[in-house]
């Protein structure tokens, strides 16, 4: 009940701050509590977990690097405060968590803050550490901070900070925390340092960076920014350093997109060249200004991928996950059929041979016909043996594919538990002639059919608040209602 209810509060709470910043959010948190619904009655799902906790609400913006990047000296301008601690040496070995607070002063909690409160990404994120680190989970302090800015540009989303990206003692949680930190984020900045233009020394870096984000779906969200520009000034040579970089991230795989190539004003070498400084600086408030414009979106783009996610699981379980699990019945049926032949044939061999060798068939056979009791109790020791052994092997062939449901649990889109609902479907009093998967039949289809009709619904509401196609003044446009009588943003206004 405990991880039912953190659900249920987790859901609650979403729900009541969406109903002042986006109504249109706040239905589709109600639609993934009918999608829930759906994986419950099959199995995907436990009741203490929710498709609408997979994903953060909130806009997130990761900044990766290597260590003395100017990762730091970067958020500072950006909220413009003092708040991350910056330098040429490594000065924060922590993923640092920052989010808006109505506190003008500036406080640092430790990574319990996090890991505990379901209203972060990072919830619960300890148990993934030790999954991947044995006895690190403990440490998340370690790994974790959180800290407020009363930054105006801070209001509506979170940024993470990460520790540099070099090789260190605690690396493999690191990378972990890493990998979940860039699922979730809608937008990924990630910096490199111009002052060393051999990128060789960094390969480790550059794969992990690049190399596994060029096949992402949504690869689009990584921004690749060389920093620290202005150090190839005394040189004028900043196309040569940029080639090198891009010469390094295409033996990566990245041969498209572009560096945005920047350096702080407040902490840049001097450029006595007055044109020379000019076209540098020309340059960089040119890349900032598409930079802060892209951090600036993302709350937008959110919203549009929270409904695309909706849409996208509700397709994936029709689609994927159900045909998988059809496939996995057959597997299990013809398995079980196997099993059931070779068992019962051995068994009928083996009688038949010690009553041939023993001369005791004609005996037995004998005996069991010489009373109707007799005869029911060899009925009965015979049909309840046998379906016992029947039970068993179904048993023993639906474990023999959890490995095989295991794996393909990877490769779907979607977080769900397969073997779960597997082993729902091959539950005794489930027929092994049933084709299809406990929980699924024509309501689930229609009901699933219904949410992704509702998900489109909902992304022309998105496009009422933020577009005009026919060019009509707002008291001419009707928006669309869902099947429940849903109004947009946009009819609520003027009503």
């Amino acid at each position: 009940m405990a991880d039912q209810d953190i659900i249920e509060n987790r859901l609650k709470q979403l729900e009541s701050h969406l109903e002042k910043e986006n109504p249109v959010l706040l239905n589709a948190v109600q639609s993934f509590r009918e999608l829930d619904k759906v994986a419950y009655r099959m199995g995907l799902l436990s009741r203490s977990e929710s498709f609408a906790t997979q994903i953060p609400w909130w806009p997130l913006i990761s900044i990766l690097g290597t260590f003395s990047a100017g990762k730091s000296t970067f958020i500072n301008n950006y909220l413009e405060t003092q708040l991350q601690r910056s330098g040429n040496q490594a000065v924060d070995d922590k993923f640092t968590v920052l989010c808006y607070s109505e506190d003008p002063t500036p406080h640092t909690l430790p990574g319990v803050a996090l890991d505990s409160d379901p209203r972060f990404p990072f919830y619960k994120i300890s148990r993934e550490i030790e999954l991947v680190a044995e006895g690190e989970g403990d440490r998340i302090d370690a790994y974790l901070q959180l800290k407020s800015c009363n930054s105006e540009r801070l209001k509506g989303k979170i940024l993470i900070d990460s520790p540099g990206f070099d090789a260190d003692a605690q690396r493999t949680s690191t990378l972990r925390i890493t990998d979940h930190m860039v699922d979730l984020s809608d937008l990924v900045l990630v910096f490199f340092d111009a002052r060393h233009p051999e990128p060789g020394a960094m390969r480790d870096t550059l794969e992990h960076l690049v190399a596994k984000t060029i096949h992402r779906p949504d690869s689009g969200k990584f921004m690749f920014i060389l920093n620290q520009i202005d150090t190839t000034a005394k040189e004028d040579n900043p196309e040569e350093v940029i080639a090198a970089w891009q010469r390094a991230l295409g033996e990566h795989g990245l041969t498209a997109g572009r560096f945005y190539t920047i350096y702080s004003h407040t902490a840049s070498n001097q450029i006595e060249d007055d044109k020379l400084r000019q076209r540098y600086e020309s340059k960089r408030d040119k890349d900032l200004a598409e930079i802060y414009d892209r951090m600036a979106q993302v709350e937008v783009e959110r919203a549009y991928r929270i409904v695309a996610a909706l849409e996208k699981t509700s397709r994936e379980i029709g689609e994927q996950v159900i045909p998988t699990l059809t496939e996995a019945l057959a597997r299990w049926k013809k398995r079980v059929l196997w099993l059931d032949g070779i068992a019962f044939g051995l068994i009928a061999a083996l009688v038949l041979g010690l009553g041939a060798s023993n001369g005791q068939l004609g005996t037995w056979w004998q005996w069991t016909h010489e009373s109707t009791l007799h005869s029911g109790i060899v009925l009965a020791v015979v049909l309840g043996g046998g379906f016992a052994l029947h039970l068993a092997l179904r048993r023993l062939a639906a474990r023999s594919l959890t490995g095989w449901l295991v794996k393909q649990e990877q490769g779907l889109p979607v977080k769900i538990n397969l073997a779960a609902a597997f082993h729902r479907s091959t539950r005794p009093w489930r027929s092994l002639m049933a084709k299809t998967p406990a929980g699924w039949g024509r309501g689930t289809r229609r009901k699933l059919s219904a949410l992704v009709n509702r998900a489109d619904k909902f992304v022309q509401q998105l496009n009422d608040r933020f577009t005009n196609p026919s060019g009509q003044t707002e008291e001419a446009v009707e928006a669309p209602g869902d099947e429940a009588g849903d109004t947009s943003p946009a009819t609520e206004a003027r009503e």
